[in-house]
């Protein structure tokens, strides 16, 4: 089976275009940062509004849910998936390791906005949340991001 061809650009202009409230967390949103990290797929937290809206984006692109909105919605994550992979999580809040309550609402209003291309703009937590969001598993890398990411505050705070 061939592969797809994935147009990374225009999926996340597809996401902005459909008004999609999407965050990119993980190693992608590492990467957005200049991270020197590697990662096969994309992480997306979504508002459980807008699983409908990011579905019909995703179809462009060949990208099929393997649950339906409604499923998605009562298990808290879906993925998108052709010889890509979207991991989205769909809830309102979701837990970090140690029981602290991260609520998507709040990482929504306080996002930071970065650049893909021109006319293009990824949407990812600020750095701050964007630890609460790696803090969501246990991996070893985890704790590597949590490391890089808390460098970068540093480095923003001495800049200021």
């Amino acid at each position: 089976m061939p592969g797809s061809e994935f147009d990374e650009e225009g999926f996340f202009r597809a996401i902005e275009v459909a008004s999609v409230r999407a965050l990119l967390i993980g190693r992608r949103a590492l990467i957005a940062l200049g991270a020197p990290v590697l990662t096969a797929d994309y992480d997306l937290w979504i508002h459980v509004d807008d699983a409908e809206a990011l579905n019909r984006a995703a179809a462009a692109f060949g990208l099929l849910p393997n649950r339906t909105p409604d499923g998605a919605r009562k298990t808290g994550r879906y993925v998108l998936e052709n010889d890509e992979r979207v991991d989205v999580l769909v809830a309102r809040s979701i837990p970090t390791v140690d029981g602290v309550a991260v609520r998507f609402d709040d990482l929504w209003t306080r996002r930071q906005s970065v650049e893909l291309c021109p006319g293009v703009t990824l949407k990812l937590p600020n750095l701050a949340d964007l630890i609460l969001t790696k803090r969501f598993g246990a991996r070893a890398r985890d704790v590597q991001d949590i490391e890089y990411l808390r460098g970068l505050i540093a480095e923003k705070g001495a800049r200021s």
